[in-house]
């Protein structure tokens, strides 16, 4: 294990000639341009750390902020559409900050020739969505823009939720023996938008796992709040990213133990066929959490008595190294490191 320390972090930077796909994909590419050009240049107090939410204070209230775009093709796929993840996917970012989310904007960017129908029903589906998060969307924006320039429509959004004052969430709080739960079945939501867009002979009784999160993320707030040290939802480059970014960030080992974390058959299959791991493959339905020892039993608990909750399960654990490094048991007892993705393998999923 000693030969798997990583030394310290060095400045990431940005030298790329041009922007490619694979920067849009959530893994190592993505951070190269985030942290390697963006934040630098817009460096302030908000962005350290650098997370899917931002925190701010009004007159003694703490909030999270968070803003996103949503560009998946097909626009509708089994299990949602666009309408419906922009909703979820902005909620998610807020719940996962242990936010209570209060409102929405979302701004449309449209292409001329859009059917007007198709324009209805994502609408509606993102008002319908909004209604089950239990958020208001207040306003917004529409731009319309060349015909063959934005693949029928583009959501963009901005969201703002209220913090628990019993949630302490930080990365650098997480401790060896800590426990890692996921709430469900991974990757459902990648393979599906893979299949949805008809470019491979592959079928599968597949849909999005696209929900709210609130429900879970507050479940582990009311039973665990005191051993709750961080939450994330595994969306652009899967599990895999998000628990590398939590090991480098807290500089401690993330071991899973793969026969424990769960997978549709249906996923694991399409993986296997088309040499995908399950653990970089999207998901916009599921909560990654690091969870103190003494109260992992009762976090899960908590989640399985949630509706869609029933497959939680315990996945891994913290330890003290290889430092700053996710490392995946198997069932007869060997090891593979789990890097964050590479390149871009599923385009466009969210």
């Amino acid at each position: 294990m000693d030969t798997l320390e990583r030394p310290a972090t060095r400045p990431v930077r940005f030298n790329d000639p041009q922007v490619e796909m694979a920067h849009g994909a959530g893994g190592k590419v993505t951070r190269r341009l985030i942290e390697g050009l963006i934040a630098p240049l817009l460096a302030n107090p908000a962005l350290d750390p650098l997370s899917d939410s931002a925190i701010c204070e009004i007159e003694g209230v703490r909030f999270a902020t968070t803003a996103d775009a949503f560009v998946v093709k097909p626009l509708r796929f089994p299990g949602g559409s666009i309408g419906e993840l922009a909703v979820n996917g902005t909620v998610n970012d807020l719940a996962v900050a242990a936010a209570r989310p209060i409102a929405l904007m979302a701004t449309f960017i449209l292409e001329a020739g859009l059917p007007g129908d198709v324009l209805r029903f994502e609408v509606e589906a993102l008002a319908q969505a909004a209604r089950r998060a239990g958020v208001a969307v207040i306003g917004g924006d529409t731009k319309v823009v060349e015909h063959g320039m934005a693949d029928g429509m583009y959501i963009s959004t901005f969201g703002v939720g209220q913090l628990d004052a019993r949630a302490h969430l930080d990365a650098k709080s997480v401790r060896s023996g800590d426990s890692v739960l996921v709430t469900g079945p991974i990757g459902d939501h990648g393979i599906t938008i893979l299949l949805a867009r008809g470019e491979l002979d592959l079928e599968a009784a597949l849909v999005s796992d696209t929900r709210p999160l609130t429900p879970l993320a507050a479940a582990l707030l009311d039973a665990a709040a005191p051993g709750l040290r961080w939450m994330r939802d595994p969306t652009r480059g899967g599990v895999a990213t998000a628990l590398n970014e939590l090991a480098r960030d807290c500089r401690l080992a993330v071991v899973l133990q793969e026969e424990s974390i769960p997978v549709r058959n249906e996923v694991r299959g399409a993986c296997e066929i088309l040499g995908l791991d399950p653990l970089h493959i999207a998901n916009e339905g599921q909560l990654l959490a690091v969870v103190s020892a003494e109260h992992s039993d009762a976090a899960l608990a908590a989640l399985r008595g949630v509706a869609g909750g029933e497959q939680a399960s315990v996945i891994g654990e913290i330890r003290e190294g290889p430092s700053a490094t996710v490392l995946a048991v198997s069932g007869y007892g060997g090891s593979r490191v789990i890097d964050m993705l590479v390149g871009d393998p599923l385009p466009r999923i969210c």
